[in-house]
């Protein structure tokens, strides 16, 4: 079954409205057929055991339960045989019960039609149940939006949202846009997009998200991203995207389904003719016996052994935030090993922090403090930002009055503070500046800061050096986590980025990194991925910048924060939609665990399937054993797929 022909919901066409169950029994139409089938074969069995009845009743009993039962298996088989012009598992398993009819098996048949119909109906039980969690994704996102026009509210469709529209969400409403609030403060339950029930408190500057559950508190959000490029939308249309897909096994398995199908069907036909022609073999017997090899060589577990396990974890993932653009990257995941981690923003928060603040000795620490906030208020640069948040967490506002201010690109920012010239900067920056004489002071400690990976800004008043702030973007705490977990399966972890050899060096030694790479241009990057393919094989690229989309597409597979470009996410294979770094190792033991299932599933299809042959050829084999042993396996590698659902 392929997603393009998964049906319309019925229960959305019916002209009036559906009670609940009405409206379970239209959805799971499919189980209550081959339930009531079953229901039939049930009753012509007892009417059969039944001295005083006729004959007759049974096989009418009988003949119902092929019908209902087998109408939707029969419907599947014929339309695909008429259009695609193939045989499958399903004309096999009608060929095979008309069979048995045909010679009087009537119970025979019917039991080998309520058996598969109803394996049937298991797996489009999972088709279903993807299908739900895609529909309750759906339903989430908002189709509407208040929208602040002049302190009007007006309500316009969440399609006509522009990049810095202002827009009102009150308490209990959906949130219908990604934006960031500028006023109210809140909490929203976040769940639909990381899993997690608790709800988050936002205040102002705190990003919220479409298709998330706001609280009792109003705010307003000024919108960040149109509603195509939402988190929510793109998460809807990977989920899509996952669920059309087909990996190796798959294909393989429908590719050879109609070449086995017509051997089958060839073989059947040997035997049909041969024993009786050459050998003089009863043609009842050799008619039985060919029946039974037409129900016991039917592929139909293989067949199901892929797919209900993979939709089962696709779904799975998809609920806790992790969403796959195709089934394949989920069987491969754990085949790689090796995985590769860009530093900012994915081994790091990608926000840096000030560690260290210290001034010269006889210089007021609050002064100096003052003044460098004041300086830094003005400039988005992210190492501004950190030392303007410090000063805040230091309850220091930078209230003092910048007469002028030049920004000196690469180096930092001169100002002017009432008849004084300040200066922050780099070293590069001092230096230029002749400030030589006082710089020799507290070297070591600047070279104590930068042999931990952090990055020192000093800052100077009138030619003369008195502060410096170290700044570091700290490692994630779930960085460190993840790495041991690697580790623990065998998987080489490797570091790539763009900054210099210090700071790579502590990063890789802090997070426990098998080895690191600096100084990375993009194209690097990608030479990176080429080399640790030729060294370990299969590789996995983390990251979130336009810079690491190349080596992403490079890799076997690709991995993007939620919170990474746009560019990064369209070029990744997964995406961790609350960039939540743990995730990749419950996503590796997903697809360990998948790949275990499959396995199992198909070693023990085949074997059955070949166990049903021989004994049917050692004339040990009867039709009814034949039929419960042959489709008792589809249910079983069926029900063994749904358990990755949980």
């Amino acid at each position: 079954m392929e997603l393009d022909r998964v049906k319309p919901n019925p229960v959305s066409q019916l002209p009036f409205t559906t009670p609940p169950l009405l409206k379970k029994l239209v959805t799971h139409r499919q189980l209550v057929l081959a339930l009531g089938g079953g229901a039939f074969l049930l009753a012509g069995f007892l009417t059969e055991i039944y001295e005083g009845a006729p004959v007759s009743l049974a096989v009418i009993f009988y003949v119902i339960s092929y019908a209902v039962g087998g109408f939707f298996k029969t419907k599947e088989g014929l339309a695909d045989l008429i259009k695609n012009r193939s045989l499958n598992v399903e004309i096999l398993m009608l060929l095979a019960a008309l069979g048995a009819a045909s010679i009087g098996y009537w119970n025979e048949g019917a039991v080998l039609i309520f058996i598969f119909s109803l394996s049937g109906a298991l797996e489009t039980y999972t088709w279903q149940k993807s299908e739900k969690d895609l529909s309750a994704l759906v339903e989430m996102a908002p189709m509407e939006a208040n929208r602040l026009n002049l302190d009007e509210v007006e309500v316009v469709p969440v399609n006509e949202l522009s990049v810095g529209d202002l827009i009102m969400i009150r308490g209990g409403e959906r949130v219908p846009a990604d934006g960031v609030v500028i006023r109210g403060t809140t909490s929203i339950d976040e769940s639909t997009i990381t899993g997690e029930a608790v709800p988050v408190d936002k205040v102002i500057n705190d990003d919220v998200f479409n298709g998330t559950m706001n609280g009792r508190g109003s705010i307003v959000v000024e919108v960040t991203r149109e509603n195509a490029n939402s988190i929510f939308q793109k998460m809807i249309r990977l989920v899509e995207q996952a669920k059309s897909s087909r990996p190796p096994a798959q294909q393989f398995i429908e590719k050879v389904e109609g070449p086995y199908v017509i051997t089958v069907i060839t073989f059947v036909a040997f035997m049909l003719v041969v024993p009786t022609f050459i050998f003089g073999t009863p043609f009842q017997d050799t008619f039985y016996r060919a029946m039974v090899l037409l129900v016991v060589a039917s592929p139909c577990a293989v067949v199901a052994s892929v797919m209900p396990a993979l939709l089962a974890a696709i779904s799975n993932s998809a609920r806790r935030g992790v969403l796959m653009k195709g089934g394949t990257y989920l069987e491969q995941l754990s085949k790689a090993q090796a995985i590769a981690f860009d530093k900012t923003g994915t081994m790091t928060k990608g926000e840096p922090t000030v560690t260290d603040f210290h001034v010269s000795d006889g210089v007021s620490e609050q002064l100096v403090l003052n003044n460098a906030v004041s300086i830094e208020k003005q400039s988005n640069h992210p190492l501004a930002k950190a030392v303007v948040h410090f000063g805040t967490k230091r309850a220091v506002d930078g209230n003092e009055t910048v007469l002028e201010s030049e920004d000196v690109t690469g180096y930092g920012v001169r100002a002017q503070i009432s008849d004084e010239t300040w200066m922050i900067g780099n070293y590069d920056m001092m230096r230029q500046g002749e400030l030589m004489e006082d710089f020799t002071v507290n070297q070591p400690l600047a070279k104590s800061w930068q042999s931990q990976g952090k990055t020192v800004v000093y800052i100077a008043r009138n030619d003369q050096v008195v502060g410096m702030v170290a700044i570091k973007d700290e490692v994630r705490v779930e960085a460190k986590e993840l790495i041991a977990s690697l580790h623990k399966l065998g998987i080489k972890t490797i570091m790539i980025t763009g900054d210099h050899e210090a700071t790579a060096a502590s990063i890789a030694d802090e997070s426990g990194l098998d080895d690191w790479v600096s100084h990375c241009l993009p194209e690097r990057k990608v030479a990176e991925i080429d080399r640790l393919r030729e060294k370990y094989g299969s590789v996995v690229m983390v990251g979130d910048g336009v810079n690491d989309a190349p080596a992403m597409a490079k890799a076997d597979i690709g991995i993007a924060m939620g919170s990474g470009t746009d560019v990064a996410i369209e070029t990744a294979d997964i995406v961790l939609m609350k960039s939540e770094l743990k995730k990749i190792n419950s996503s590796f033991k997903l697809s360990q665990k998948l790949n275990r299932i499959v396995k199992q599933n198909l070693v023990f299809s085949v074997s059955v399937i070949l166990l049903l042959i021989a004994a049917n050829f050692a004339q040990n084999l009867s039709l009814p054993l034949g039929v419960i042993a042959h489709e008792g396996s589809t249910i079983l590698v069926i029900l063994n797929g749904l358990r990755l659902l949980k």
